[in-house]
């Protein structure tokens, strides 16, 4: 009985001293040697930059569209929701037979950005967004994190359409190039004519692991090696001609507001992101828009946003009595403004944010 219990004491302790041991040494392997940094947890994977193949496969249905009817296309991709709300307010009974100031009218009470009230008058091109919203949200996605390659990608596949002897003037639009660049507008100001084609209008595809994109428009023109055009629509104001591009600068410019008598000037376009709430998703880049900076379209809808009054001073008594006109105070000394954020900074003299 003693050589018993003795045996079960000598393997308990054995076995003690096993899992002592192996605690101690798999503790030292996970130490943090002296001069080496703890490992980083893992965190959120940005999603990489597409590759050109990958952008000249998004890029190819819309490539030799005309600049106008891109700047809207390309924009207004990066609200993929309002897009399912306008193809789906379009088709409703009331709003289908509308046209010219009624439907102006009736755009006007929605919400939606303005590149998407602008795509209503061209429905084929509309419903085909909305048909396809996967191909639309990564067409968004992408002008947002990548407009300059967006941009080289659509002129590298114009190029080829070029040189391939399918992309050229017609009765419907204009095709010239500058400084490398191929411009495409429409021929008359007034309608707009969306092309027909198919993917062999580019030559012999490049990247044949990525294949173009290829989306028909039913009961509008037929596909084929060569472009076409089916109708065209009348563009109205003031939903079309806000947008300009500048293919060199890889920049889309918008109207800003009008400033005294002149013209109103060009600014770069920024995203809006408020419409894209509830569109977030975890690869969503950031936004380009400056803080404090009005984003989107500048037209009479979207307004600079109000600035905020300055806290009064400490101790200061509020008077209910009008206030007296303004008085422009006497100019200051270089050296008063030294350190800026004061009223010689410049800032709160009514100027839109640059």
């Amino acid at each position: 009985m003693k050589r018993r219990i003795r045996l079960w004491t000598i393997l308990a302790g054995a076995a003690w001293l096993l899992c002592v041991t192996s605690y101690a040494a798999a503790a030292q392997q996970s130490a943090v040697q002296p001069g080496e940094s703890p490992a980083a947890e893992p965190g959120p994977q940005t999603p990489s930059p597409l590759t050109p193949a990958q952008l000249d496969q998004l890029t190819a249905p819309i490539a030799v569209y005309s600049d106008p009817l891109l700047g809207m296309i390309l924009t207004a991709a990066t609200y993929p929701l309002q897009i399912v709300e306008a193809a789906r307010w379009l088709d409703g009974d009331d709003h289908a037979s509308l046209h010219g100031a009624a439907l102006d009218e009736a755009l006007a009470q929605q919400h939606w950005d303005t590149s998407v009230k602008a795509l209503v008058a061209v429905p084929q091109v509309l419903r085909m967004m909305n048909r396809h919203l996967e191909w639309t949200g990564q067409l968004g996605e992408a002008f947002l994190s990548q407009q300059a390659d967006v941009m080289d990608s659509i002129q590298r596949l114009r190029r080829r359409a070029v040189d391939s002897g399918q992309l050229r003037s017609s009765p419907q639009q204009s095709v010239a190039t500058e400084e490398g660049d191929v411009i495409i507008e429409p021929a008359s100001p007034e309608v707009i004519y969306v092309p027909c084609y198919s993917s062999v209008i580019y030559g012999p595809w490049p990247w044949p692991a990525y294949p173009p994109y290829y989306f028909p428009l039913p009961g509008f023109c037929y596909p084929g090696p060569v472009i076409t055009f089916g109708i065209g629509f009348g563009i109205f104001a003031p939903y079309w001609g806000w947008g300009r591009w500048n293919w060199r600068r890889h920049r889309f410019y918008v109207i800003g507001p009008r400033l005294g008598r002149g013209p109103a000037p060009m600014r770069p376009w920024y995203h809006h992101p408020a419409p894209r709430a509830g569109a977030a998703s975890p690869n969503l880049p950031r936004p380009r828009f400056a803080p404090g900076r009005t984003s989107g379209p500048w037209l009479g809808h979207r307004s600079l946003p109000p600035r905020a009054a300055p806290a009064p001073m400490p101790g200061a008594a509020r008077s209910a009595a009008p206030r007296a006109p303004p008085v422009r105070p006497a100019p200051r000394s270089p050296r008063a403004d030294h350190g800026g954020g004061g009223r010689g900074s410049g800032r709160g003299n009514g100027r839109p944010p640059h």
